[in-house]
């Protein structure tokens, strides 16, 4: 059975783990108000394999959430992953990070679920998941208004879930919405989406591999005092 290891940075959780096959073995994450992937991910890999009593050598595959997310902390995750499979010649598997966060939720027949990430003001990104977290809409980055899904409220019952929640909990007032921005990008979740892409050989080309970052990112220069 497969040993992957998955890495989760697109946030400001950093999470880790081992799975085998589909289920996890070992997991290590903090989600801490400031981002510590820097400090904290290469620790929690080494963590998890120490007291999973495995090492490097054991592992088949390295799995990396790609985004979208935020910019440094996917660029840290990604050159981890990309530098681990060079050095270990292991296969690199993505995951989109709206993706492993849907299978946070569990839905009724005919449910929705909307994974929610917080952008810079009202904007979110975000896609629509069926019940069986088919994606029945592209990912987008999108500003929050009353129209928002309108087309899907109407007549499922959505779950609104990630960082963005909050935002939209102000916004969206359909009774079909449920909210809950307790829940982050975890490396938990990656674990069966992972295995699954390793037994059908999905896995990406190391060499040019790139972050899902939907937006390009800017730099915010501090205002000149004016005299």
């Amino acid at each position: 059975m497969a040993l992957l290891l998955n890495l989760e940075t697109a946030t400001t959780n950093c999470s880790v783990c081992i799975s085998k096959g589909s289920e996890v073995i070992l997991l290590k994450e903090n989600n801490a108000v400031n981002y510590s992937h820097s400090e904290q991910l290469h620790v929690f890999i080494k963590e998890v394999l120490q007291e999973a009593s495995l090492s490097f050598s054991d592992l088949d595959a390295v799995t990396i959430s790609k985004g979208p997310g935020s910019y440094t902390g996917l660029r840290i995750g990604v050159s981890a992953a990309k530098g681990l499979c060079f050095s270990l010649d292991l296969p690199l598997i993505s995951i989109p990070t709206l993706e492993s966060m849907a299978h946070q939720v569990q839905l009724e027949e005919g449910e929705l679920v909307i994974p929610v990430l917080d952008a810079r003001r009202m904007e979110v990104y975000s896609t629509v998941f069926n019940h069986q977290f088919e994606k029945i809409r592209e990912t987008r980055a999108e500003i929050i208004d009353e129209n928002s899904f309108a087309d899907y409220v109407s007549e499922h019952k959505v779950h609104v879930v990630g960082s963005g929640a909050a935002k939209c909990k102000d916004v969206l007032t359909h009774p079909n919405f449920k909210f809950d921005a307790s829940i982050v990008p975890s490396a938990k979740e990656m674990a069966p989406i992972a295995f699954e892409k390793y037994k059908k050989g999905q896995f990406e080309d190391v060499a040019y591999f790139e972050p899902y970052y939907l937006k390009d990112f800017v730099i915010q220069s501090k205002k000149k005092p004016s005299f």
